[in-house]
């Protein structure tokens, strides 16, 4: 049973997105236990990766410093073995199908399983074309988690019956990064969601302050944030977790 739903069963869920090695992987880890200790309900992985093309700015600068600094798939299961020793809330990775392919599907997708990771999500794997990567998903109990953004229309519905874990709804068109203001229809992409699946779904894209968070998880069922989380990275480096701490309980605080 997939655990991914634990993360929404105590009310709204707060989604942090880590870039892995950014500064460097012994502050990832500490980053993720800062967010996980101050009240984040499910943590995304990011695996760099050289054409990051769903990110903006923020995270394609992240990318690129996890990789000048050496980082490796290699290293980053290293990584999630070492916070499974204590880290107990759901973890997925966000990544692109290019970095899979080049490790072996099969090969990363089983290392998902054995290091404990519950979930993948490939934001440059269109819907049509998952079956490359469902069955060993579904072989090895890892869920892969669908996007459905503002342009998915007519496809909302069909995305939604097939889903696992969560579904991850784009707020916005565009790239990854803070928004000011978030103005897509999302209430009524909500709708049909709910009217095709009983999977949690969490909104991301554009969000960055406690009443944007609060906003997303009164349409849904979670909020997700990145760039701002990477933002504290990018100006704290191996100071970053303290801060990333107090931002994610405010943020979780206007969840509750």
């Amino acid at each position: 049973m997939s655990k991914i739903k634990n993360a929404f069963a105590k009310g709204k869920a707060f989604v942090a997105f880590i870039t892995c090695g950014d500064p460097d992987l012994a502050t990832t880890a500490a980053v993720v236990r800062a967010a996980v200790q101050n009240g984040a309900d499910l943590i995304e992985l990011g695996i760099p990766f050289s054409d990051p093309t769903a990110e903006g700015p923020v995270i394609q600068g992240a990318n690129l410093r996890a990789l000048n600094g050496g980082v490796t798939t290699d290293k980053i299961f290293d990584l999630v073995r070492e916070l499974r020793q204590d880290v107990t809330v759901p973890m997925v990775f966000m990544t692109y199908a290019n970095v899979v392919y080049s490790y072996g599907a099969e090969r990363f997708i089983a290392s998902c399983q054995e290091i404990g990771m519950d979930g993948l999500i490939l934001p440059d794997l269109p819907f049509e074309e998952k079956e490359e990567f469902q069955p060993l998903c579904q072989q090895y109990g890892v869920d892969l988690i669908s996007l459905i953004a503002p342009t998915s229309e007519n496809r909302i519905a069909m995305i939604a019956k097939e889903a696992e874990g969560f579904l991850y709804i784009v707020s916005s068109l565009g790239v990854t990064g803070t928004r000011s203001e978030i103005t897509t229809d999302l209430a009524s992409i909500v709708k049909v969601v709910r009217a095709n699946t009983s999977i949690p779904c969490a909104i991301g894209f554009g969000i960055s302050t406690p009443e944007q968070a609060k906003a997303m998880a009164a349409l849904s069922d979670g909020a997700i944030v990145g760039s701002a989380i990477i933002k504290l990275l990018e100006k704290y480096g191996k100071a970053a977790p303290q801060y990333v701490g107090e931002y994610v309980k405010a943020m979780k605080d206007a969840l509750r």
